[in-house]
């Protein structure tokens, strides 16, 4: 993996490599698979309790990483609360996994969660939960028991999270802002992928934002293209790391995707991720929006 900028990109051999240690009672590695909300269309290779990586710990985006409430992520004692009866403490190597239409769908929402309050040695397994099934690495059903820990969050670090203000005064000065919706959604077609219930009054886009739909970033095993090619993609869009950037999508998951690809796997400095994203920004009253493909 080091054609990227950082090595937070594990293949699938480096964890069947380590499955003992993500079997231990010892906290130094765990194992998160992240499920997506179920669908009654979705065609995924198996839910958590169906089989997963052995040593796994299985959360779910909206029950165990949001507050469903108020629509936001945890608050900081709620994500210590999780993670720590989850058997993770700050010193832990935590790989991150899981399903969706698109790999890693909301495992990486997951991975920027946890970067956003503060864990420093995070990892994604590359290609997701298709790869590992669709490659025939081992399964299991066995749900695993590791003790509590106590779990001290650093975060809240500011600096990779944006906010609705943030996107008005990047869209006035001009400042890369990447949707990496489907272009359906982009052009206000649609509003959200069909079954999924976050949606918004109106649908477009963020004017002056680019599409880079996040499946543009992926080969088709679900494992992330080059970083030479990924260098590209951005770069036909407008899009060095010269400049402050922020993505977004639906509700913060598909974004945080492209999120990773930019901050981590490119090393762009200054790389936020709006995760109020369309569902806030689509039921502004009075803000702006283009539809069409904006070209």
């Amino acid at each position: 993996m080091s054609q990227y900028e950082t090595d937070v990109l594990v293949s699938a051999d480096w964890v069947e490599d380590h499955l003992d240690a993500f079997q231990s009672d010892d906290p130094d590695y765990r194992i998160v698979e992240v499920n997506s909300p179920e669908s009654p269309d979705e065609d995924f290779p198996s839910r958590y309790e169906q089989g997963h990586v052995p040593g796994a710990i299985g959360m779910q985006w909206d029950e165990d990483l949001s507050d469903e409430t108020e629509r936001d992520i945890l608050k900081k004692e709620g994500f210590e609360r999780v993670v720590g009866d989850a058997g993770i403490d700050e010193e832990s190597t935590v790989v991150f996994y899981g399903d969706g239409w698109i790999a890693n769908w909301f495992a990486l929402f997951a991975y920027w969660e946890f970067k956003y309050y503060g864990h420093e040695d995070a990892r994604v397994l590359d290609g997701g939960k298709d790869y590992w099934v669709n490659e025939d690495y081992p399964l299991t059903e066995d749900v695993p028991e590791f003790p509590t820990q106590e779990y001290d969050a650093r975060g809240p670090f500011e600096s990779i999270r944006a906010y609705r203000d943030d996107v008005e005064m990047a869209m006035e000065s001009g400042l890369p802002l990447v949707d990496v919706r489907s272009p359906e959604e982009f052009t206000g077609e649609k509003i959200a992928p069909a079954e999924l219930q976050e949606t918004a009054q109106r649908g477009g886009h963020v004017p002056g934002a680019s599409n880079v739909p996040v499946a543009d970033v992926l080969n088709d095993d679900g494992t992330f293209k080059s970083a030479d090619e990924l260098r590209e993609l951005y770069s036909d869009h407008g899009v060095d790391g010269e400049e402050s950037v922020i993505t977004y999508c639906r509700v913060g998951e598909r974004s945080s995707i492209e999120w990773f690809v930019l901050h981590d796997l490119l090393g762009f400095d200054d790389v936020r991720n709006y995760d109020g994203s369309w569902t806030e920004w689509g039921n502004l009253v009075r803000a702006p929006i283009e539809t069409g493909s904006g070209e």
